[in-house]
């Protein structure tokens, strides 16, 4: 290289130093931490957010979810109120925009959820079914929906929260009306309608070994015996501070696996009686840590999702008064004790 050319490439390098950039390496020059997702994938897992329609147009809480979290699932958008209001009209206008979303972030979606008793519509439990009928509407819901976002979605949340706590199924529409074989004819239908999602049957109060979670076991093997398609259990993972926290997870993660299913941590948070304190955020803390530890110690625990990342969004209030402070990031969207103990389990800093 010439003289004059190597006092212009020096005289430059001294500017950029001067002005306080450097001539090294991107990585030597500021290295990013890796995101949660990040962390999570160097151990094959995901690592994901609930989120819904109205809090999208928050852009600073959009920006952390799009980034932070690699798998997305809609809390409300693909439910049945919101996808078949009136019987045979469908929209898909609340779902389609997560997905969308998720989709420009290069996230995947976990679909949520086909057949379940609650925030139905009045038009499906204001009257009487015959068996034959609500088996026509329900096939008709689900392969629809499936249908719709075929090659779009992860997995599904097939049939959600089919028990009682004492293991017995709960009295829903669906039971009711066609007997517990609706769930493997959910399943089957759902498969026939997009082959290559991964099928779930989800449920809260069944992290631990117990009498929920044997219900769940049991209908797992009848299923799998049955050759029905079931891919994965997911446990929703609601915890209480005040209720203790679920010594037998990481066992019965592994009794699951043994069956040959996946399972995932689905609709994560760890609520407290308020007011939120040092010491219970910091208990807040080891629990995240310690479940993060679990799904890792399973090798067919897939992944966790938070219901949502922050206590700004939070359903916990609304639902337990008195109760809240359950996520990893506080209400300004600053991340607390939980999310730095999540980190740690990850292996990151």
């Amino acid at each position: 290289m010439p003289k004059t050319r190597l006092r212009l490439v020096g005289a430059l390098a001294a500017v950029l130093v001067a002005a306080g950039v450097t001539t090294g390496t991107p990585a030597q020059a500021h290295e990013r931490p890796a995101t949660l997702a990040e962390l999570a994938h160097r151990h094959g897992r995901y690592f994901g957010s609930a989120t819904d329609n109205p809090e999208l147009t928050d852009t600073a809480y959009t920006s952390v979810l799009g980034s932070e979290f690699d798998m997305i699932t809609p809390g409300n958008g693909m439910k049945w109120y919101a996808t078949e209001p009136q019987q045979g009209v469908f929209d898909w206008t609340n779902g389609d925009e997560i997905v969308d979303l998720a989709r420009a972030n290069h996230q995947r979606v976990r679909a949520h959820t086909l057949v379940w008793h609650s925030q139905l519509p009045d038009w499906l439990t204001g009257r009487d079914w015959t068996a034959d009928e609500l088996r026509a509407v329900l096939k008709k819901h689900i392969q629809t929906e499936v249908r719709h976002y075929r090659g779009k979605v992860y997995s599904w949340d097939v049939v959600n929260e089919a028990f009682n706590e004492d293991g017995t199924y709960r009295d829903t529409i669906w039971y009711r009306t066609l007997g517990p074989g609706y769930i493997a004819d959910a399943l089957r239908w759902a498969h026939q309608a997009d082959p290559h999602a991964k099928l779930y049957l989800n449920d809260y109060n069944i992290e631990a070994v117990g009498p929920k979670s044997d219900a769940y076991y049991r209908l797992a093997q009848e299923l799998k015996a049955q050759r029905v398609p079931l891919d994965g259990v997911g446990l929703q993972a609601h915890l209480a501070l005040q209720y203790g926290y679920p010594t037998t997870l990481e066992d019965n993660l592994r009794r699951f696996s043994r069956l040959g299913l996946d399972t995932a941590l689905t609709e994560v948070d760890v609520r407290m009686i308020l007011p939120a304190t040092d010491e219970k955020l910091a208990q807040q803390a080891d629990w995240y840590r310690d479940l993060t530890a679990a799904c890792l110690a399973v090798r067919r625990c897939v992944g966790i999702t938070v219901w949502d990342y922050t206590d700004k969004y939070s359903w916990i209030p609304a639902f337990f008064p008195g109760e809240g402070a359950a996520l990893p990031y506080d209400e300004q969207l600053r991340p607390k004790p939980a999310y730095f103990a999540i980190r740690q389990a990850l292996g990151g800093k």
